[in-house]
């Protein structure tokens, strides 16, 4: 399955820290009111049963809204949920042992730190990469930053989608114009926002320009 390049437009990853006044699930229905293109549910958290329940209401919820669902991580959850994808790392399993589990109908996004890593992935089945960490995060400790000409080289060196991930937020976005990339993922900017509809609504706009430039 290969995914649309629009869908990496706005692409929010949940984090269960930053539920307050909201629940997850809320959270999530705010974000696709204000345009995300694509939501995955990562939980570090939860038991697996737990996992999977709220798996199964936050797919149906994005298939409401039609945006793709994606599970973060297990693979198990992510067919038992009937997600339309999953995404791994690449300390997890491999792209082709995943490709090889969940067969050809669903998405499978990769992490990408290198042009190698790109390359490698989408040869093993990979239909999008997730690029980065492009700033400075406070949700991934050991990942080294990666820099725009390297980023530029993955874009360029595969054909498949081309998500930036890591420290993006409304006031940088625009440092990616020129980069290649076909979108940006999002998680404290999306859901510590004092109101994510709005802000989705505005970093949509802000990564449009972006992308376009």
């Amino acid at each position: 399955m290969k995914c649309d390049k629009k869908s990496m437009m706005l692409y929010a990853v949940t984090d269960g820290a930053w539920v307050g006044k909201q629940s997850l699930y809320e959270q999530v229905e705010s974000a696709l009111k204000g345009g995300v293109t694509c939501v995955q549910l990562r939980e570090k958290e939860l038991d697996e049963a737990e996992f999977l329940a709220e798996a199964i209401k936050i797919r149906e919820l994005c298939n409401n809204y039609h945006v793709p669902f994606i599970i973060n991580d297990n693979v198990d959850i992510a067919i038992k949920s009937g997600a339309d994808g999953i995404h791994v790392g690449q300390k997890d399993m491999t792209a082709s042992d995943v490709r090889q589990r969940i067969g050809d109908h669903m998405i499978l996004g990769v992490s990408a730190h290198s042009v190698e890593e790109a390359v490698e992935a989408v040869k093993n089945g990979a239909d999008y990469l997730g690029a980065g960490a492009v700033f400075s995060t406070s949700t991934k400790h050991d990942v080294v930053g990666l820099s725009q000409e390297t980023l530029q080289e993955i874009c360029s060196s595969v054909k498949v989608p081309v998500v930036a991930i890591g420290g993006i937020n409304k006031n940088n976005i625009v440092k990616l114009s020129g980069t290649g990339v076909d979108g940006v993922a999002l998680v404290s900017a999306i859901f510590s926002a004092d109101d994510i509809e709005e802000e989705c609504r505005e970093l949509l706009s802000l990564s449009k320009n972006m992308v376009n430039e």
